[in-house]
């Protein structure tokens, strides 16, 4: 089901003039309000349910983040957007992005990455632009980078319309799932408990995940990219992962921030790829224990959180064959005669 207009502008906005309110505290009762009359299902946690919206299910502080993203963030022709569902790389492709965009900004011993947590310099718009309007990396006009989980039938339009380009990358599902279920166990919030990974990964594939199912987007960006490969750049992890500097040399091309010659043979390239690499941001003091952001009110995880494994094929360690064969048989279907699988080779 497509849905970019769920919004009903006929719902009055809130009288929210409390002193130093946000443009998103005005709205947040007309979201959680229209909200209410979504589908809820049960979630992975005991008190987070899945709500049903535009074919997708997200959990509730993250949909009154889309909500309102789709209202108020306006994309610029010069903005660029890291497109991922959770857990698919996410971390390693902002730091990336930061890095190619950012690296004659800093001397490579001055890069922020060394110091801070990609997070925190790649915002999310319907996270930190609708929760944390305050912070300098939002205020700063210059930043052109972004992020989402969105998946591409719910973007704003303004991205469409400014024509700003955008990379995706996809996770084999497996991996993804096992990722997803390990990240949510280091979560302090007040959700309660995680379900067990039995009853998680049978969700995940019945399409119950935070911003699933996961294969539908997937190929929400498969066909945006299809029909305009110029403003998508669609990756896959595993591959990047076994042979990342021409996919980074790619990438940087296409976010026009390209390697000249001259910085290929300083081995510029390769200085980016090894400080993006999981090794070096996992051993960074900043990502290590149980050091949370700043410059955010509320983390509900520690920045080691973001760097477990990174390893291809880790779910051998977790799913017994059958519940491998059963998701390879969703993907196969899902994704046959579309030329995915080719393309990713």
């Amino acid at each position: 089901m497509e849905s970019k207009t769920l919004i009903d502008r006929s719902v009055p906005i809130q009288d929210n003039t409390k002193k130093g309110s946000t443009e998103f505290e005005k709205n947040q009762k007309r979201y959680q309000d229209l909200i209410a009359t979504f589908p809820h299902v049960k979630g992975w946690f005991v008190n987070a349910p899945l709500i049903g919206y535009g074919g997708h299910w997200i959990i509730r502080p993250l949909l009154e983040g889309c909500l309102y993203a789709q209202e108020f963030f306006q994309a610029r022709p010069v903005d660029f957007l890291v497109c991922t569902n959770p857990k698919a790389g996410t971390t390693w492709l902002k730091a990336l992005t930061f890095a190619i965009a950012n690296r004659s900004h800093f001397e490579h011993s001055s890069n922020p990455l060394l110091k801070r947590n990609p997070h925190e310099l790649v915002p999310y718009i319907e996270m930190e632009f609708a929760y944390c309007p305050h912070l300098d990396v939002l205020k700063n006009k210059g930043n052109t980078l972004f992020s989402t989980h969105m998946p591409h039938g719910l973007l704003p339009e303004s991205i469409s319309k400014s024509g700003c380009k955008m990379v995706y990358i996809w996770r084999d599902p497996k991996d993804t799932f096992i990722s997803m279920w390990s990240f949510l166990q280091k979560e302090k919030s007040e959700n309660g408990p995680l379900n067990s990974l039995e009853e998680c990964f049978d969700m995940f594939c019945q399409g119950f995940s935070w911003y699933g199912p996961y294969l539908d987007h997937v190929m929400s960006y498969w066909k945006a990219y299809q029909e305009n490969p110029n403003q998508i750049l669609f990756l896959k992890y595993e591959t990047m992962r076994a042979d990342p500097l021409p996919y980074v040399r790619r990438l940087a091309e296409f976010m026009g921030y390209g390697f000249t010659s001259e910085e290929k043979k300083k081995g510029v390239d390769e200085e980016v790829v090894n400080l993006c690499s999981f090794e070096t941001l996992k051993n960074l003091e900043a990502n290590k224990g149980e050091k949370h952001r700043e410059d955010v009110p509320i983390s509900a995880y520690p920045n080691s959180a973001f760097f477990r494994k990174g390893k291809v094929g880790d779910w051998q360690n977790y799913l017994t064959p059958e519940m491998a064969a059963r998701i390879d048989g969703l993907m196969e279907e899902k994704f046959k005669g579309t030329g995915l699988l080719e393309h990713c080779k």
